[in-house]
Order: structure tokens, then C-alpha cells, then sequence
């Protein structure tokens, strides 16, 4: 199976997954908050350990009073291209929950694994409403954690920066030669069955 972008699959699969990407250049256009919640929405209905739904999205949109302080949220790099988003995102996640008939919290040993697939649906409907979303691991935990006043409970998992995708000429040039649809490692390099693949 076999996309657009050349990207291929070697067993069969929805093109979605192919078509998926994190593009750095993005066009100028703004994003209605309701199109952002629609995002969210996507979100909200990942599983989750005891449904306990550990994600927490805290964001700005372009040109809104709280963008240049979620701008601060990247570290130097990100900055400079994520500054043309249309969105910031960042992704947090609780540790602790309330297990179904119990009446204290405990440590929820999957909250980082539920939140990944949280961000897992966020992207794709992204996609799908032909956006794009890019998730960084460059981002400022300090800054994030007195800026949005994130109590201890709650992890800082990502930062994501959503848009449409543009030109490459967008970007500075040391990083137009990275604005490609990336391939990804065989199947063998990490599932078998019976065994671990290290």
C-alpha cells in the first residue's frame, strides 16, 4: 500500500495512519477554538486504565492574549519555527486516580501510557480536519509548571504545536532539508512473537 508522499505499508492498513505527519512549516491561517475542540473531543475518548482519563490539555491559539506566554513554553529551537502555529498545546497528565469503589487516590502506574494515546487521537483527528499536529519533547517543564500553576500530582508530558502544513521555504534553511514524511523501522525491529526484541 502506497501514498501520496511515498510512503508504504507492509501489511494493510487505513491510508490515515500513512498520511499522518508533524510538518514544521505552517501556513499563516488561524484556528477557531471550535475546530481545536473538536481535537480535544477526539482526545477525550482514548482509553484509558479504569477509564480514570488521566490527560490534561492546557492551550493558546495564535494571536490571543495567552499565546507569547505558551511561545515561552518551547525551548529556544522550537520557538523559532512553532512560533507560525496556529496552536500551542500542552500535554499533562495526573499520576494519581480513585479506583472504581475506592475512596483514596493511588498512583496510577499508566498515566503516561493513557496520555499518549489521548494525544494519539488528538493527532489523528487533526489530520483527518486536515490539520497538522507536531508533538515535542523540547519544551520548558520549569516554566510550564509555575506558569500554568501545575500542581506536583500532574506530570508534564509534551508540547504540541498544531497548524496547517505550509511551504518548506517557510523555515530557516538548516531545517528545510528535514520537512519530509519520515519512514519508520520494519516490524521485526520491535514485534515478534514469543520474545523480546531489544
Amino acid at each position: 500500500m502506497t501514498t501520496p508522499n511515498a510512503r508504504t505499508a507492509d501489511h494493510p492498513i487505513d491510508k490515515q495512519f500513512l498520511s499522518r505527519w508533524s510538518p514544521r512549516a505552517f501556513t499563516p491561517e488561524t484556528i477557531p477554538e471550535s475546530t481545536l475542540l473538536t481535537f480535544f473531543e477526539a482526545a477525550r475518548w482514548a482509553p484509558s486504565s479504569y477509564n480514570s482519563q488521566p490527560w490534561r490539555f492546557a492551550y493558546a491559539r495564535r494571536d490571543t492574549e495567552h499565546w507569547t506566554r505558551f511561545l515561552g513554553f518551547l525551548n529556544e529551537f522550537n520557538q523559532s519555527w512553532a512560533q507560525h502555529a496556529a496552536a500551542i498545546v500542552i500535554v499533562l497528565s495526573k499520576s494519581t486516580f480513585t479506583p472504581p469503589g475506592g475512596s483514596a487516590e493511588v498512583p496510577a502506574s499508566t498515566h503516561s501510557f493513557d496520555t499518549g494515546a489521548a494525544w494519539g487521537y488528538l493527532a489523528l483527528q487533526a489530520s483527518l480536519s486536515g490539520w497538522n499536529a507536531h508533538g515535542m519533547a523540547g519544551i520548558e517543564h520549569d516554566k510550564i509548571r509555575q506558569g500554568l500553576a501545575v500542581p506536583d500530582l500532574y506530570s508534564i508530558e509534551a508540547g504540541v504545536a498544531i497548524g496547517r502544513a505550509g511551504d518548506k521555504s517557510l523555515l530557516p534553511e538548516g531545517l528545510q532539508a528535514r520537512e519530509v514524511h519520515t519512514p519508520r523501522k520494519p516490524l521485526a525491529e520491535f514485534a515478534a512473537e514469543g520474545r523480546f526484541v531489544p
